[in-house]
């Protein structure tokens, strides 16, 4: 039992939060290349993808697995987005880095989503039963290659005025 909730039904839980919160940031993400801040739809995309890596840490584990890591990284990255965004409210450099921290967080969602898949996806686990073959280092790059220009772009046209 996970808060209360059998290990099945606390797993849907943090796959739902997982993928809305993937949602919202693809709909940030949009508001960020309009320059658009977006703040009721930006609030709720931090607020899910910290609860995406903090639900993680419930499931029952007896070491850190690389999905920790992953994790805990992101809640870094989220807690200088958070500040950057609220604390500083994106002036001078804290735009930027605002939108580099916010981007990386989503992408990490991302990226365990398509290593979830991988494993889970019947279709998928027969081209990379590992995650170490070219089908998965071919997706995951190209997700990567998606969010660096995403980033890129996303400094250039955000404004905050």
């Amino acid at each position: 039992m996970i808060l209360g909730m059998s290990l099945a039904a606390f797993t849907v839980l943090h796959l739902i939060i997982s993928m809305i919160a993937i949602g919202l940031g693809f709909i940030v993400a949009g508001g960020l290349l309009a320059s658009n801040r977006m703040p009721g739809w930006t609030l709720w995309f931090l607020v899910l993808t910290i609860l995406t890596s903090a639900t993680g840490f419930l499931f029952p584990f007896t070491k850190i697995l690389p999905s920790h890591v992953v994790a805990i990284i992101s809640l870094v990255l989220l807690a200088v987005a958070v500040y950057a965004l609220y604390g500083k409210g994106l002036s001078g450099v804290w735009r930027a880095v605002y939108v580099v921290t916010a981007m990386l967080a989503l992408w990490f969602n991302v990226f365990v989503l398509i290593a979830q898949s991988f494993q889970k996806v019947a279709l998928l686990n027969v081209y990379a039963p590992t995650g170490a073959e070219p089908p998965f280092a071919i997706s995951q790059g190209i997700v990567l290659v998606f969010f660096i220009g995403l980033i890129v772009v996303g400094i250039r046209r955000f404004k905050t005025a």
